[in-house]
């Protein structure tokens, strides 16, 4: 298996008594080292929304990483837990006036944006500012598509760029996400087509760009998705698409750009695991007569397993290795029944004596289990979280 599956990760949860969630900090490290690896001389900015916990920011600060804020209180603290103001950006392209003023006022000077309105705005409140364009992509091949609510056309980014220069801005990049958990390599190479035919007419108008923000959607490994079917990127040919693309948008005349990549579960997400305990194992009758199993489990989707509606989470039941199994629905505490897996397709085996008490692995879970936890819905509370510490070897 993964990375995730790594002993000392295993071992902290074997060695917890109550719920938290753990994080492996020099695995995170390493996963950070690997893509630097794979595409050299690429400016990581991490995805905070992914894990926003102060130590995961610490450790990929000294690591170099900056990060890609979605408004002031992440910028905040980003900067608390040691990230250079110079290293971030403001990568959400949804922001009020007062948002943009706090932002400036914090230091940020780079700022995405997809619609004249925001650049307008910009210039405004954070006048003289660089400004980089997010192209609209169609999502295709990813768990999270996220095609309509950012970005925008080529001819509107080019109205876009050509306008925040008329207004004393720097038109400074182009950014794009192909959709969060992207599982083909041919999103990449679609990308790089749009971005490709954008900046060469951005040079036909005289604008010259520094840099393409390359955005998120590097998959995690240690997925299953909702079928319960393990998911297995090409992550080897995505990279390769992205040296590639890379290459080929250098080679376009009238710029010198850089690359930035804002990667979070890629990070994160194998990196992180659960401690839970089963509250129940039960038994019930379907209205056509059928008996359906039901796993109930201490955390699901309002404390941890928010992405329970397109994962089923990797599970292992540490006091009952090689039992007897039964297919049961995996379902949270709560009483709301979106704290479920999809009762046709996510039936799970899971061990026949599970008693209430037991305790339950649940891994891959580290991106997004922190910040998509709610404060307490139904009483029940955010799980704490702790971490493995030392050196990445």
């Amino acid at each position: 298996m993964p990375g995730h599956d790594s002993g000392p990760l295993l071992d902290a949860l074997a060695a917890a008594a109550e719920d938290q969630i753990v994080f492996d900090l020099p695995g995170i490290e390493e996963r950070y080292d690997t893509l630097c690896r794979e595409l050299p001389g690429v400016a990581v900015r991490f995805a905070m929304k992914a894990c926003p916990v102060d130590e995961v920011l610490a450790r990929l600060a000294r690591r170099g990483s900056g990060v890609d804020a979605a408004g002031p209180k992440e910028v905040e603290q980003a900067l608390a837990a040691g990230v250079p103001i110079g290293r971030m950006h403001y990568g959400n392209t949804i922001k009020s006036d007062r948002n943009i003023v706090d932002a400036f006022r914090l230091g940020i000077r780079d700022f995405a944006t997809d619609s004249l309105e925001d650049v307008r705005a910009i210039a405004e409140h954070a006048p003289g500012s660089r400004v980089f364009c997010r192209l609209a992509t169609t999502g295709e091949g990813a768990l999270w598509g996220l095609s309509n609510k950012y970005g925008c056309s080529p001819d509107d980014a080019l109205t876009i760029l050509g306008a925040a220069r008329d207004l004393g801005l720097t038109p400074a990049g182009l950014s794009v996400h192909v959709g969060s958990q992207q599982m083909t390599a041919d999103a990449w190479h679609g990308a790089f087509d749009r971005i490709a035919d954008v900046l060469a007419a951005l040079a036909g108008r005289g604008i010259s760009l520094d840099h393409v923000n390359l955005g998120g959607g590097l998959p995690a490994l240690g997925y299953r998705d909702k079928h319960g079917r393990p998911l297995d990127p090409p992550l080897d040919k995505i990279f390769a698409v992205i040296r590639e693309g890379m290459a080929r948008l250098a080679a376009i005349p009238g710029h010198r750009l850089g690359f930035v990549i804002e990667p979070g579960r890629y990070l994160t997400a194998d990196h992180g695991a659960i401690r839970a305990h089963v509250s129940r194992l039960s038994a019930r009758r379907t209205p056509d007569g059928e008996r359906q199993y039901w796993l109930y489990l201490s955390c699901g989707k309002f404390n941890g397993l928010y992405e329970m509606d397109q994962l089923q989470y990797r599970m292992v039941f540490p006091t009952h290795r090689d039992a007897e199994s039964v297919p049961a629905v995996i379902a949270g505490p709560t009483c709301d029944s979106d704290d479920a897996y999809s009762h046709e397709d996510g039936l799970v085996p899971v061990p026949r004596e599970l008693a209430s008490g037991d305790p339950v692995w649940v891994l891959s879970c580290g991106a997004y289990a922190t910040s998509y936890m709610t404060r307490g819905f139904n009483g029940f509370s955010p799980l704490p979280y702790t971490w493995i510490d030392g050196e990445a070897a």
